[in-house]
């Protein structure tokens, strides 16, 4: 018997059995060419870290040209993506390990300037409480329909290009979240309003991209959502606008329900007299047969162990394995003393972190990655 539950298998509605309970999590690399296309970095990258853990969910890729948020993201918009994306799963299925391509539009988190000129879209013409932010236009009623086709081709892409999944990525203030959120979705047509015209997008691309799963997948397919319990902003979304979400994903053919935190352990960030972990509130909830993902502050084997005693089914563990590729491994083999928490620059090539995903730790995660004291020394 494996001495940590978070190593025994778990299987899924659709039937698939995982491994264990340890998923990679999403993570922007910015390692793409300017096109979207994958490089051969990126296959080294997450090749280095497939094989270990149970699935590997890939850092999100654009649904369509204006669904970019930012430089080198990976793109599943265009037919011509699909022999890059196809290594890419390739590289992922290593020893079991099951690739889970993560798709989004950026929405209004994005800019004039990445999206070359075009202005970016929203639910709504509303800018983003942040430094800069630009005001985006409001899509319109064709502009939704097409983008809701535009999610459910990236996901027939993913099929045809080997994947195990797609994860749809409803949380992050990314475009899904815009349209839940009564912040970013002033609308009064059927796609913004009343909490459950505000459903309404999200629910749908989950059908649409079921359908198509339905239709073309030779076997079965995993269908995974994220979600970010709460905004700060006023109006925004609060737990009981995801709780009656979670509500109407427990009835659709999703697979995981994936919550984005920077603290698995949680409390609302809204109400600070509340003292009860959010997972807790979304358990309650939550379709018996419908496993539950956390992710934040999940560094070590008794990190993660905890959270699978608290009831959580599946752990995502993401800047643990940029430092630590191995991890799993390393608690299967019994060599836990030997997992890395530290970062050293000298340790770059090793595990093929390239400059701008570098550059992206040093800056909007710099707290939350700890470097070697030699390290901040060194000059690349």
């Amino acid at each position: 018997m494996p001495k940590y539950h978070f190593l025994k298998p778990y299987t899924l509605r659709n039937g698939v059995t995982i491994k264990n309970r340890i998923a990679m999590s999403p993570m922007t690399e910015q390692s793409s060419f300017e096109d979207g296309s994958i490089t051969n970095d990126e296959i080294a990258y997450y090749r280095l870290r497939a094989g270990g853990v149970g699935m590997l969910i890939t850092g999100c890729a654009n649904v369509n040209d204006l669904g970019k948020g930012f430089e080198g993201e990976l793109s599943v918009a265009h037919r011509q993506m699909r022999p890059g994306l196809s290594r890419l799963a390739n590289a992922i299925q290593i020893d079991g390990t099951k690739a889970i391509l993560q798709i989004f539009s950026a929405g209004r988190m994005s800019n004039s300037k990445v999206l070359r000129g075009e202005q970016p879209v929203s639910a709504s013409a509303v800018a983003a409480l942040r430094k800069d932010a630009e005001q985006p236009r409001a899509l319109g009623e064709d502009e939704v329909d097409q983008t809701i086709q535009d999610f459910a081709h990236a996901t027939k892409l993913a099929i045809e290009a080997g994947f195990d999944g797609v994860e749809l990525h409803g949380a992050n203030t990314y475009l899904l979240q815009q349209f839940f959120s009564p912040h970013s979705n002033r609308r009064d047509d059927r796609w913004g309003g009343s909490l459950e015209n505000r459903m309404a997008f999200p629910l749908a691309v989950v059908d649409a991209c079921a359908a198509v799963i339905k239709r073309f997948a030779k076997r079965p397919f995993i269908l995974g959502y994220r979600i970010s319990p709460e905004e700060l902003e006023e109006p925004g979304i609060r737990l009981n606008d995801t709780l009656a979400l979670i509500k109407q994903l427990n009835q659709k053919p999703i697979d995981y329900l994936h919550v984005s935190l920077a603290d698995a352990w949680a409390t609302s960030i809204v109400d600070h007299t509340d003292k009860q972990p959010i997972f807790k509130k979304i358990q309650a909830v939550l379709a018996a047969d419908l496993p539950l993902m956390v992710v934040g502050h999940l560094a070590t084997p008794a990190q993660v162990e905890k959270i699978m005693a608290a009831g959580v089914d599946f752990a995502a563990i993401g800047r643990e394995l940029i430092r630590e590729p191995k991890w799993v491994q390393k608690v299967m083999a019994g060599d836990e003393d030997a997992i890395r928490y530290t970062f050293s620059l000298r340790d770059l090539d090793e595990l093929k972190v390239t400059p701008p995903l570098l550059n992206f730790l040093q800056t909007a995660f710099a707290k939350g990655f700890p470097l070697s004291t030699d390290a901040h020394q060194l000059k690349l």
